[in-house]
C-alpha cells in the first residue's frame, strides 16, 4: 500500500529556453567583419553596405568599420550598414 497518495498532474510547467535575440553592438560602435550585429526572427532590420545576412536572419559585419542604423524607403525600413574608414 502506498505511503503517500498519487499527486495531481499540472498543465502548467513547460518553458522554452532563451534564444538570446536583439541587438548585440550599437550604432557608432566599432567592429571588426564577422562580428555579429543582430540577431533575430525575420527581417527587423535589413542588411545595408558591407553586412552579410545568415539563414536564421542573424546580421554581422562582412569589413571591419563603425556601425550606423538607418530607416530608409517608404516603408521605414530599418537597416544597418558598416562605413569603413
Amino acid at each position: 500500500m502506498a505511503t503517500k497518495k498519487a499527486g495531481g498532474s499540472t498543465r502548467n510547467g513547460r518553458d522554452s529556453n532563451p534564444k538570446m535575440l536583439g541587438v548585440k553592438m550599437y550604432g557608432g560602435q566599432a567592429v571588426t567583419a564577422g562580428n555579429i550585429i543582430v540577431r533575430q526572427r525575420g527581417t527587423e532590420f535589413h542588411a545595408g553596405a558591407n553586412v552579410g545576412m545568415g539563414r536564421d536572419h542573424t546580421l554581422f559585419a562582412t569589413a571591419d568599420g563603425v556601425i550606423k542604423f538607418e530607416v530608409k524607403g517608404q516603408f521605414g525600413r530599418r537597416y544597418v550598414s558598416v562605413e569603413t574608414a
